[in-house]
């Protein structure tokens, strides 16, 4: 007899192909490979293409293929391509919930974190882009809320929304501890109240020409901070002179001193540093240190 005519029982089609007698009889009551005939005793008989058929079933249900998804695949209602192309995408969406899953418990773990925090944290971790960017624009939208959009300064509001588009698709540890302290950063009322004085301060400063030029600030008063010397002091003071003329008046020094302090925040600092983190954009050090250093150096010596 043929290999197109022969034909097997249930239990020959378990020792040809590896599965289980009751896999196949399942998937034959589902109608997923069918018998051919019955024998005289009543028994299941499948021809090799029935064989065949299991092999194909076999496989897609070990790619995790649903029983409905095979039998159209089987009754060529959708090639294989399609399935796999559809299935694809859906592994990827897996695989991104379960990596940043992961991290989420990274963070967990590294941070000691409450049953409280890790929801917080699990639920703000999963948003999608386009939610976190509507948190983002909302505190932004407010913080420059009417501004006017060409005035000096209130360009800072384009990048203060850059977000971005998709967080990795394996976050660090560090960029879903960025994301889950930007958002409660933007929460926090007193900080847009921060936020939005100096974004008023800074179209005004710029209508008025009220400016200064940060880099002795950073050369200097860096250096000084750096060295533990104290701003009151009277190296202190031979070092904000290398900052400022020595011949500037003392209401002069207490007026520069009030506009540096309106400008200058450890938060806002910080949401930058968030956004860069988030973004993948290179660390910047930390320049606030040297700003609060001058601001205490004009007030002592004014």
């Amino acid at each position: 007899m043929s290999d197109h005519t022969e034909l097997f029982t249930i239990g020959q089609l378990a020792r040809r192909t590896g599965l289980p007698v009751r896999t196949i009889r399942f998937w034959s009551d589902s109608g997923v490979v069918a018998p051919t005939g019955r024998s005289a005793g009543g028994y299941r008989l499948y021809d090799a293409e029935a064989v065949a058929r299991l092999d194909l079933v076999s496989t897609l249900r070990e790619l995790g293929l649903d029983l409905d998804t095979v039998r159209r695949v089987l009754a060529r209602q959708v090639t294989v391509s399609d399935v796999a192309r559809a299935h694809v995408c859906a592994l990827d969406a897996e695989i991104r919930t379960l990596q940043l899953r992961r991290a989420v418990l990274r963070s967990v773990a590294r941070r000691g974190s409450t049953t409280e925090e890790m929801r917080l944290m699990t639920k703000l971790a999963r948003m999608s882009a386009e939610e976190r960017q509507r948190i983002i624009d909302e505190f932004v939208g407010e913080v420059f809320d009417g501004i006017d959009p060409d005035a000096p300064g209130a360009h800072i509001a384009h990048a203060m929304r850059r977000m971005p588009a998709e967080l990795p698709a394996d976050p660090s540890p560090e960029q879903v501890d960025a994301w889950i302290e930007l958002a409660e950063l933007v929460s926090d009322e007193d900080f847009r109240a921060r936020a939005r004085e100096m974004a008023v301060a800074g179209v005004q400063a710029g209508e008025q020409g009220q400016t200064y030029d940060p880099k002795p600030v950073r050369d200097h008063a860096g250096m000084a901070v750096d060295a533990g010397i104290a701003p009151e002091s009277a190296e202190g003071r031979e070092i904000l002179h290398r900052i400022v003329d020595p011949g500037m008046p003392a209401e002069e020094r207490v007026r520069l001193a009030d506009l540096m302090a309106t400008f200058t925040d450890r938060r806002v600092e910080r949401y930058w540093q968030l956004l860069g983190i988030l973004n993948g954009w290179p660390p910047f050090p930390s320049g606030v240190p040297a700003f609060e250093w001058t601001i205490a150096a004009l007030r002592a010596h004014s």
